[in-house]
């Protein structure tokens, strides 16, 4: 049972599915926390307050007992209208969907990275669909994404029928950098933050060492002085003493970003029971400095980059993909 499955799961990743009609039931992960160690981040005064319950998010400004501070996490409301939604999932949907583990099915659009060699190649990447160039361009009115070239884009599905969940987890940080961006679609969800006690060689944490931090704790950006002798992993270190875990809200049709704390030292999940309904998120990510212009792998940058500003008609290549055989352009 270790072994890849129908529905997608292998090794200990595993669903309703797999556990139900194909005996993985004794592979599941046991996540065993702690609702007392529970805050709750509060997207509208950017603090975290006791509890376990994400919609004591709602009750601002009345808040009870003392928050803690956590700097890393930004979150736009409505940041899709609910026509733009309605309409972006049509054209998600009609685009092929891929399985993937712990119920999930992705359409991911990105180069191909192994991130156990630290291997990078184009692949067929050839840039992204045209119906979600608009959440791209919305980007730039957002000041914390100053910047940000979009690399990868991958829209993950929850099924709350299959169980759908994801793992604690930190993105990998020799070529995903320091903003991780993510659109929330159809349903509320919540990112559970639990604090990373592991080695720094797990995610290629320690790649976050060899390149200079682009943002303070406090999410403003460094000038080049300021950059010099400084690295995201170390300026990001977290200050909170107590032993806590994290609840952050991901409304429907909201944005939100992760960086410096929550990027480095704080593993990111999604909890099967948070999943009520079906639920599809559209994760974004950007390069690492190495990777852009001055880097030690700049012209490989470059030419992924360079692909990544293509936008295509997802309707053309349906119809290409009925005539002509396989799809293109997607990993």
């Amino acid at each position: 049972m270790t072994k890849p499955r129908p529905c997608g799961c292998k090794g200990c990743r595993t669903c309703l599915i797999c556990e139900t009609q194909y005996g993985a039931e004794n592979l599941k992960l046991q996540l065993k926390l702690d609702h007392e160690k529970g805050y709750v981040y509060c997207p509208f005064c950017n603090k975290a307050w006791k509890g376990w319950d994400i919609d004591s998010y709602k009750e601002h400004p009345y808040h009870q007992g003392e928050p803690i501070e956590y700097p890393g996490v930004y979150i736009q409301l409505d940041f899709l209208s609910e026509d733009e939604e309605k309409s972006l999932m049509e054209n998600i949907d009609e685009m092929p969907w891929d399985i993937s583990q712990s119920g999930r099915r992705k359409q991911n659009y990105g180069p191909k990275a192994n991130f156990k060699k630290k291997k990078l190649v184009p692949g067929q990447f050839g840039g992204f669909p045209r119906f979600s160039k608009f959440i791209q361009e919305r980007f730039d009115s957002v000041d914390l994404l100053k910047g940000y070239q979009v690399i990868e884009q991958c829209s993950l599905e929850y099924d709350p029928r299959k169980g759908a969940s994801i793992d604690p987890h930190i993105d990998d940080c020799w070529v995903w950098g320091e903003r991780i961006a993510t659109v929330n679609c159809l349903s509320d969800t919540v990112l559970t933050m639990t604090r990373y006690k592991g080695e720094n060689t797990k995610y290629n944490l320690y790649s976050a060492e060899e390149y200079p931090a682009l943002l303070s704790r406090e999410g403003r950006f460094l000038n080049d002085w300021e950059k010099e002798n400084t690295n995201p992993l170390e300026i990001s270190k977290s200050q909170l003493t107590r032993d806590a875990i994290i609840r952050i809200p991901m409304p429907r049709r909201s944005l939100l970003i992760i960086y410096g704390e929550p990027r480095y030292h704080w593993e990111h999940c999604v909890l099967r029971e948070d999943i009520t309904s079906r639920r599809v998120c559209i994760a974004y990510r950007e390069f690492t400095p190495p990777y852009l212009t001055g880097g030690g792998h700049q012209e490989l940058g470059k030419e992924i980059t360079d692909r990544a500003k293509i936008f295509w008609n997802h309707e053309m290549l349906l119809k290409q993909d009925i005539q002509h055989g396989p799809r293109l352009f997607i990993n």
